[in-house]
């Protein structure tokens, strides 16, 4: 009788116990969609502040400068004592100058890289490589502007005597060494996504292993591919400090590599760190640079989506 009143008074009590639990977790069951909510709104909020923010401060721009002049204007001198000019054009080439550059590093090596990962390597060998690859990519990107300052721009020297210390050659390799940790690995991640059946189905025609990878694995893959060579090539134009440092502050509108040049990141760069004084038209132009880079990056991301949902392939 005694071990009956015993296991009643522990089955009374883990009742309780659960009933607790269950309460517990209404509550956070309750609570969890309103903290999601309220996060969701404040990203949306910080985004749609920021927008606001450029295009009024833009707006106070173009009140002063005329938006033809801006946008067709092949010089770019908004320090010039007599007459500042704002053709944006300059600055526009300067950072096309370093992501094509960037991207003829980074592109064909990011993918090689996918595909050996993908389809030649083990999975030990998957383990050991790919983080120390992804390494690259939380390098500090000031710790890269020194890099190409301080090494690429010397040994480039070397082979192109005509190369001057500030230039869009070495920030643009430089530039492609960091994006190409994102190609390699969202690549991969494509790649290793296309069913195995595929593969063993081309092996079994008689293809060979780079004949599998070439002409089935990377078609089958190109939507994910694509969309990731569009997002690094987006990362490549944000890029600020390597460019700031290895590339110059002198925006030319010509196609050479070999002078020194400057992005629009660049040119934000040097008028925030103090050459203008708030409420100038300097001051205000450095919206207007930032606000045709968020309009690159933007056209950028909308490309990468409209490519992964036109070439996705379902299985």
């Amino acid at each position: 009788m005694a071990s009956q009143g015993l296991e009643k008074k522990h089955s009374v009590q883990d009742m309780i116990a659960q009933s607790r639990n269950k309460k517990g977790k209404k509550f956070i069951e309750k609570c969890m969609p309103i903290i999601l909510v309220i996060t969701a709104l404040i990203s949306v909020l910080t985004t749609i502040g920021i927008v606001m923010t450029l295009i009024f401060e833009t707006f106070e721009f173009f009140q002063r400068v005329s938006i033809t002049d801006y946008l067709f204007g092949t010089e770019w001198l908004p320090f010039s004592g007599r007459e500042p000019l704002y053709g944006v054009l300059p600055l526009i080439l300067g950072t096309l100058k370093v992501s094509v550059i960037a991207a003829c590093v980074a592109v064909p090596l990011g993918i090689a890289v996918a595909i050996y990962l993908s389809e030649y390597a083990s999975d030990k060998t998957r383990r050991i490589i790919k983080p120390i690859l992804e390494v690259l990519a939380g390098v500090p990107t000031i710790v890269y502007g020194f890099f190409a300052l301080t090494f690429v721009t010397p040994l480039l020297q070397e082979l192109i005597p005509s190369l001057k210390i500030f230039n869009a050659l070495s920030p643009g390799i430089v530039v492609g060494i960091m994006i190409l940790p994102m190609i390699a690995s969202l690549s991969e991640d494509a790649m290793s996504s296309v069913p195995n059946s595929i593969r063993e189905g081309a092996l079994a025609l008689g293809a060979t292993k780079l004949e599998v990878s070439l002409k089935v694995v990377l078609p089958a893959a190109l939507s994910g591919i694509i969309a990731s060579v569009v997002l690094a090539v987006s990362r490549a134009i944000g890029e600020t400090m390597i460019v700031s440092l290895a590339g110059g502050a002198t925006p030319t509108f010509d196609f050479n590599v070999t002078g020194s040049i400057q992005t629009m990141t660049a040119y934000i760069v040097q008028v925030s760190s103090g050459d203008a004084g708030y409420g100038t038209t300097i001051y205000y132009s450095i919206y207007a640079v930032g606000f045709t880079l968020f309009v690159f990056t933007l056209l950028m991301n909308l490309l990468a989506q409209f490519i992964s949902k036109r070439f996705r392939e379902e299985y």
